[in-house]
């Protein structure tokens, strides 16, 4: 970096659970969280916190029938705390953080929720999440017609049905344009455009693809960041998309094991973190190289990649920090989990100088 000092990662708040933690979420525009899981007698769990001065207090807990496995907020409309959760049998269901009542419920999938993605709540397009499962399929499910998915995409006849373990919605620039893209536990990435209804790009990366996520999902496709298996993660430039080469990337290593997250900063898209098997958290920047693509002598056009910078790094854990996410409305705040049963507040320091 120049002539700054680095960002300094500060565990504010460790406070240990008595349940298994996987996944956390802040309230939009509060200054409450809520942490997703499963009791050790199967049932789930949604707890809420508050953040104080000095320490993080549940406020209220929700128990469901079945363990819990992901949850998200990006669909809820304004003035609204309504939660999305997916189940270990497949079930999709809708919460109001405030009453605690089980809003709606539909027989998703036939197997587990490995997880999901909302948009449409902040941006434009209709209100969306997606959810991907072990049964090998993703699906659009239009928050406004709870009973049936608006999109299934599913592997075509006689072929291989893989464990889907990341979704993200991207490119939801204006009320058409939008696309989906799913990770999968072979190494499997695919790009499928909504609007179109026709896969546009996909990539093998030879390991399990734990996590994946757009820089901004409310703009034309930027950046997207894949983490995977075997300590390795995947930056790709998506503005220029080449028809035999694909997207243009890069590879970098970190953690020393599986690299479970990839969470950009929401004031600043070109930083993200990095969580991993080993209970760490790494702190990177993209720098966008010179020109941002080249034209070959057919005049197509090949993106250019540019280059990562590690900012900070600390261990906070013995066991993976599995989910983490930044706060929307106070830069610098975050949360993790991890699979010790502990829930962690972060503060991260001289963001605002990057």
């Amino acid at each position: 970096m120049e002539n700054i000092e680095k960002p300094v990662m500060i565990c504010h708040v460790e406070k240990p659970l008595t349940y298994t933690l996987y996944d956390c979420k802040w309230i939009p525009k509060t200054a409450k969280f809520v942490v997703i899981g499963t009791e050790p007698r199967g049932t789930g769990v949604i707890e809420v916190f508050e953040v104080g001065p000095n320490d993080i207090t549940s406020i209220k807990k929700i128990e469901t029938k079945s363990s819990l496995k992901c949850g998200t907020f990006g669909a809820v409309q304004k003035g609204t705390h309504h939660l999305a959760t997916g189940d270990f049998n497949g079930t999709l269901q809708t919460w109001d953080i405030e009453t605690g009542r089980n809003i709606s419920e539909v027989k998703a999938h036939d197997a587990i929720i490995n997880c999901m993605d909302g948009i449409g709540g902040t941006c434009k397009g209709p209100p969306e999440i997606a959810t991907g499962s072990r049964d090998g399929t993703v699906k659009i499910w239009d928050i406004r017609q709870k009973d049936k998915p608006v999109t299934t995409i599913e592997p075509v006849a006689n072929e291989v049905k893989r464990d889907c373990w990341a979704v993200c919605f991207g490119n939801s620039y204006n009320d058409e344009e939008r696309v989906i893209c799913s990770g999968y536990d072979n190494g499997d990435v695919k790009l499928f455009d909504l609007r179109q209804m026709k896969l546009l790009w996909e990539k093998n990366l030879k390991n399990g693809v734990c996590g994946i996520e757009f820089d901004r999902r409310d703009i034309e496709m930027n950046k997207l960041v894949v983490t995977t298996l075997e300590s390795k993660f995947h930056v790709f430039d998506c503005r220029t998309l080449h028809s035999t080469k694909g997207f243009s990337g890069l590879v970098e290593k970190a953690h020393k094991s599986t690299i479970w997250v990839g969470k950009h900063l929401p004031q600043n898209r070109d930083v993200f973190m990095t969580t991993g098997g080993n209970g760490g958290l790494s702190l990177w920047k993209y720098r966008y190289p010179a020109k941002r693509f080249i034209e070959e002598t057919d005049g197509s056009k090949v993106g250019v990649m540019g280059s990562l910078e590690l900012l900070q790094n600390v261990t906070l854990s013995t066991q993976p920090i599995a989910a983490f996410d930044w706060c929307p409305d106070k830069l610098g705040l975050a949360i993790g989990t991890s699979f010790d049963q502990c829930i962690r507040l972060l503060i991260i320091t001289k963001l605002n100088l990057l």
